[in-house]
């Protein structure tokens, strides 16, 4: 992984650029130290594709809108005794 300080980056922003898309990743430091790193831009998956994968992997209780019992609701409420 190659460092260019911020004259650098900015001269050969373009070049930088084609490098990064083949792959490279590439630090930019402000005398010495380092302030952002070029990575490739990877897009996400597709969200819609994964709605439902793990249907059916968990159910959920009967409980699960009831009250909390006292002693967890007193621990959120930082009541611990």
């Amino acid at each position: 992984m190659e460092t260019v300080n911020i004259h650098e980056a900015e001269t050969n922003l373009s070049h930088l650029l084609s490098r990064v898309e083949l792959g490279e990743e590439i630090i930019i430091s402000n005398q010495g130290v380092p302030v952002a790193k070029l990575v490739p831009f990877q897009t996400s998956f597709n969200r819609k594709a994964s709605l439902g994968l793990d249907r059916g992997r968990f159910t959920v209780p009967e409980d699960f809108n009831a009250p909390l019992p006292e002693e967890i609701l007193a621990a959120f409420e930082g009541n611990e005794e």
